[in-house]
């Protein structure tokens, strides 16, 4: 019987217990915080979006980092099995729009207690407040092993395997807050650019304060650099006192945020995706013949929310106080491409403290795909977002979470090597 040790009881640290305790293993969690999984309790919006239901395929386009090192990693652990493993722990799921897959409760605490249930019944030994300062390991003729780990407080623990499932360096009032990239660095291993990632974007425009809490659904936004698309989604946003976001920005930020480093970039938003350039004309004119004696400010009621109007109509540039039937042609297609074309500049991302993940990580160069498993120290594994691998929103992180903590679990700990 091998004994493993796991730093990190999160998602893929706590997935990656399960599976070593499973194979046989003794196995030993140390989480630095007074309870598990403090960072997946928020997830989702304190729902937890565990998986998405799509076509497995399907998940590969939505990795932004490194999609094709995770092929054994998702067919090994399926977004099916995620979902038959939490439904076997008594976790009811259903599915939402785009595919989201929640606990039928809609409660992350639920998700947390069930894998805490579980590990419990396996045997796992939770240490909570446990930090860790250190890997130790050894240097022989056939290269360098992981032995144990040494605890803040001095303790050494001696093990067979050790797990790094730290997570990144966002929300790091959760305790993230890069352990597991200086255990890496210090194992010889490389540490791809760390950036925040799915997190809200800032704008320059007056305006985006005057739609602070502002929704907009079904919308289409295009992000360009001037010169190309760099991405485009329809879905859902918000604005904030400081600019923007929402699921279609969030998944934005990690496409775009690197450029965004180096330069302003543009925000279009097609207010009404639905229709063609000439169809909405044809609306905004039945409005004007409604509406044909009335001031333009209050002739556009239908077409927008409330706090949405006197921003549109300042932008138009027609006059608010000038009557329809005074509005001429030009003026009436400039407003209509305003519609279809609402612009904004995004000057930088926010911080890590409002990030939902870390771009960047553990280079999975330097990791066996198949194993999760260390290329240059033998018994060390890392699983999660410690690696650089992210998505965008939708439940594909928690998937990866999921995927590479079990693909570590079942292969740390000599049990696991049969």
């Amino acid at each position: 019987m091998s004994k493993v040790l796991i730093i990190g009881g999160g998602a893929a640290g706590m997935m990656a217990a399960a599976f070593a305790a499973k194979n046989g293993n003794r196995v030993e969690v140390f989480e630095k915080n007074e309870k598990l999984g403090k960072k997946l309790f928020i997830t989702g919006k304190g729902r937890c979006n565990i998986t998405n239901a799509a076509d497995l395929e399907d998940f590969f386009p939505a990795v932004t980092s490194n999609p094709k090192f995770l092929y054994s990693a998702f067919y090994s652990f399926t977004n099916e099995q995620v979902i038959s493993f939490f439904e076997e722990l008594g976790v009811k799921t259903k599915v939402e729009r785009g595919g989201r897959v929640f606990p039928v409760s809609d409660h992350s605490s639920d998700v947390i207690q069930a894998l805490k249930s579980e590990m419990e019944r396996l045997g796992v030994k939770i240490n909570l407040n446990a930090e860790v300062k250190e890997l130790i390991t050894e240097k022989s003729s056939t290269g360098e092993t992981v032995n144990g780990i040494r605890l803040v407080s001095g303790k050494k623990i001696s093990g067979d395997a050790v797990i790094v499932a730290t997570g990144g360096i966002s929300y790091p009032s959760t305790g993230s807050t890069g352990d597991g990239y200086r255990f890496a660095r210090r194992c010889g291993h490389k540490v791809s650019e760390l950036s925040p990632s799915l997190v809200p974007m800032e704008v320059k425009e007056w305006y985006a304060g005057e739609l602070m809490g502002l929704s907009l659904r079904n919308i289409e936004i295009r992000i360009t650099d001037g010169k190309k698309k760099l991405y485009q989604e329809f879905g859902e946003m918000l604005f904030t006192h400081y600019g923007v976001t929402g699921p279609v920005i969030l998944s934005a930020s990690s496409v775009v945020g690197k450029k965004l480093k180096d330069t302003e970039l543009t925000l279009h938003i097609d207010l009404k995706p639905a229709l063609t350039e000439e169809q909405l004309d044809k609306r905004v004119l039945r409005e004007f013949e409604t509406n044909h004696n009335r001031q333009f400010k209050n002739a556009v009621d239908s077409l927008f929310p409330s706090k949405l109007r006197p921003v549109i109509v300042e932008l138009s540039g027609i006059p608010e106080e000038k009557k329809v039937h005074e509005i001429t042609k030009e003026e009436r297609l400039r407003f209509v491409r305003l519609i279809k074309d609402f612009t904004m500049t995004l000057t930088g991302l926010r911080g890590y403290n409002e990030a939902i993940i870390t771009k960047g990580g553990v280079s999975v160069k330097e990791i066996d795909p198949g194993t999760m498993e260390s290329k240059l120290i033998k018994g060390l594994y890392f699983a999660g977002e410690v690696l650089d691998l992210d998505a965008v929103t939708g439940g594909y992180n928690l998937q990866i979470a999921w995927s590479t903590g079990y693909l570590a679990g079942i292969n740390a700990g000599v049990e696991g090597k049969g």
